[in-house]
């Protein structure tokens, strides 16, 4: 069994020792909280036990545990200036037992390496030699993970995020902008500039696997909110953040539409 109480309480206990003054802290640690409550509310909608309901919501509390080294290591949330937080997650749990501090039973040990180590993976990356549960617990976090991420990238800070103030001083670069065109999936690994990690969070739209984060987040029209956020100066770039609206907004429109008849 999971005692899923159990487990809030660990989490809590295990991020009092970092600075919660420092708002990237402060965002993580939000985000996960409600990261954890809409994998249980995907779960929920899509019927799935009470065992993988649990699994889920235990899945979405330890899927960025290992951020809060990585911010007091390195200051910053970008993996390629630091180390992929979903393999550092996953070494802080299970090298030394901590895993054992929320949840005793190590029969979902498998699962939850694996959806750690995949929720951050550009799609093309994901692990091949999966169990269908194994996918299933995988998608449900990637799906999770990103509901709230478009959540955080609407209201919080933008220095937080994005490492800058200024992100309307920036460009994307030119091979974001055509994999974003002509691909729908962006190589996390080609960013180059904070506009290009913008560009990434677009494209989330076309990796969801379940309707109720995607309904979620055409409802409450965050992405309309985080494209209002920035006025690019250069030009081009404005052109090409309106095209990226344009074909985000288009896609979600008519996926949401069509799964609703």
């Amino acid at each position: 069994m999971i005692d899923i109480l159990k487990a809030k309480k660990e989490f809590k206990k295990y991020v009092e020792k970092y600075d919660i003054n420092n708002p990237k802290i402060r965002l993580k640690i939000a985000h996960i909280e409600r990261t954890s409550e809409i994998a249980r509310k995907t779960a929920e909608s899509l019927g799935l036990s009470e065992e993988d309901i649990e699994l889920a919501e235990l899945i979405g509390l330890l899927h960025d545990i290992g951020r809060f080294e990585q911010a007091r290591k390195y200051g910053t949330f970008v993996d390629i200036l630091s180390e992929d937080h979903g393999k550092l997650g996953v070494d802080i749990l299970f090298e030394n037992g901590l895993i054992r501090n929320f949840i005793k039973d190590d029969k979902y040990d498998r699962i939850i390496k694996l959806a750690i180590l995949n929720h951050n993976k550009n799609p093309k990356d994901i692990t091949k030699d999966i169990t269908p549960k194994e996918d299933l617990h995988i998608k449900l976090i990637r799906d999770s993970d990103k509901t709230d991420i478009i959540y955080v990238l609407t209201f919080d800070d933008e220095k937080a995020i994005w490492e800058t103030y200024n992100l309307e001083d920036e460009k994307f670069t030119d091979e974001i902008y055509r994999e974003f065109i002509e691909e729908h999936a962006i190589n996390y690994k080609n960013r180059k500039t904070p506009a290009d990690t913008l560009i990434c969070q677009f494209a989330y739209v076309f990796d969801f696997n379940f309707d109720y984060g995607l309904k979620y987040v055409y409802e409450n029209k965050y992405y309309d909110k985080l494209y209002k956020r920035f006025n690019f100066k250069d030009e081009e770039t404005k052109n090409r953040y309106k095209e990226i609206y344009n074909i985000t907004n288009n896609y979600i429109k008519e996926r949401v539409n069509n799964n609703n008849d």
